[in-house]
């Protein structure tokens, strides 16, 4: 079992992932800790507490470096809905709190933290992700009117393609929508690509790249939906190379093991 902890800024970003055995968890009805992270409900607020060891960035921070501090989310509403991501019901996906605000304390970071927009949402299933998906795009943002757009465009292993768009209102009123035609997005230096929902005779724009892995990418873009132009969170996960054996014997180097 794993926190993960990810924070990027315009001073250098950091990301930590350690696995842990089975002592080191601990868990109630409010709260799951994991070492020396923690994930507590108070009132209707999110909130993370972390004090991991963040691994070398390459360009940035070559040796670990030890930080702690707060996140927390407090949700604009809470959404009540789960989406089944493929037809046998294995794999499950929650927007738990489409919107809300989000502050980050952390005496690493300049001006010791940041506030802003902040999203919650989690995934369960009962099998490996790579037995079951070809891979998935997943994008997150906000309309200039304070909508929420939520996409999930999904290929199970079948070749079968799930897509879904979500719209939610600052009062929490959800509709459904068909999302237009999936657009190309320039591949990372590993090869990962992905692609987002974009209106006919349109492009898409990456703004910003934040995770860049032999599987996985993480990005800021720029996408017009219904002719609205939406600034969104975007990640790309590809199934098909996460069960490769090279990339499997190279996962320790990013999430090291401690007993």
């Amino acid at each position: 079992m794993a926190f993960n902890v990810a924070l990027y800024g315009p001073d250098g970003h950091a990301w930590a992932m350690t696995e842990r055995a089975q002592r080191h968890l601990h868990r109630g009805r409010s709260f799951l800790q994991i070492g020396g992270s923690s994930l507590r409900f108070e009132g209707s607020d999110f909130v993370i507490a972390f004090d991991e060891v963040f691994l070398p960035w390459p360009g940035q921070r070559w040796l670990p470096k030890r930080m702690r501090g707060e996140i927390r989310l407090a949700p604009a509403f809470l959404a009540d809905q789960t989406y089944l991501l493929d037809a046998a019901g294995r794999h499950a996906w929650k927007p738990v709190a489409p919107c809300g605000r989000v502050t980050v304390a952390c005496d690493a970071m300049k001006d010791g933290g940041w506030s802003g927009d902040g999203y919650h949402d989690m995934n369960h299933g009962n099998r490996p992700l790579e037995e079951d998906f070809q891979g998935w795009d997943w994008a997150r943002g906000t309309t200039a009117d304070g909508r929420t757009v939520l996409l999930y465009d999904s290929v199970l292993a079948s070749g079968d393609n799930r897509r879904s768009g979500l719209v939610y209102t600052d009062s929490g009123a959800v509709s459904h929508f068909e999302p237009p035609a999936r657009r190309l997005l320039k591949r990372g230096f590993w090869g990962v690509g992905g692609g987002v929902a974009c209106d006919e005779g349109r492009t898409p724009e990456l703004l910003g790249a934040y995770e860049d892995t032999p599987f996985y990418r993480r990005s800021l873009v720029e996408t017009i939906i219904a002719g609205d132009r939406v600034g969104m969170m975007h990640e790309t996960l590809d199934c098909r190379r996460l069960a490769m054996p090279l990339v499997k014997l190279m996962l320790p180097f990013r999430m090291p093991r401690r007993g």
